[in-house]
């Protein structure tokens, strides 16, 4: 379960974030994660709780925003949506389509007291 280590590096990013900026407790964490990006939305809750016990975001609610996947057909050069990798252009059929959008997962804003 990748989720655990990448929750750990959200709490590495809200404490390096509290020092530079000064706040103390976090309320809120909106959180993108890519519909391609491997990452499980439950299972990153899941963790997100158990490593920010004890810490300023403990108790904190993480909003999770999922990016749908796109990518271009490199057929007919359309935009296309992709809800996984390998996926077909929508628009012709054709594969193999380049994924342009969906993968990443970011921390998009902070609700701080």
């Amino acid at each position: 379960m990748h989720e655990m280590s990448l929750a750990e590096g959200i709490l590495d990013l809200i404490e390096d974030a509290a020092r530079r900026e000064g706040f103390g407790r976090v309320r809120t964490v909106f959180l993108e994660i890519g519909r391609l990006s491997s990452v499980e939305p439950e299972a990153m809750a899941f963790c997100f709780d158990a490593v920010v016990r004890g810490s300023r975001a403990d108790g904190a609610r993480l909003e999770i925003i999922v990016v749908p996947g796109a990518g271009l057909c490199l057929d007919c050069g359309r935009e296309t949506a992709l809800e996984a990798v390998y996926d077909p252009c929508e628009h012709c059929g054709a594969a193999p389509v380049k994924v342009t959008g969906g993968t990443e997962m970011r921390v998009r804003e902070l609700d701080v007291e």
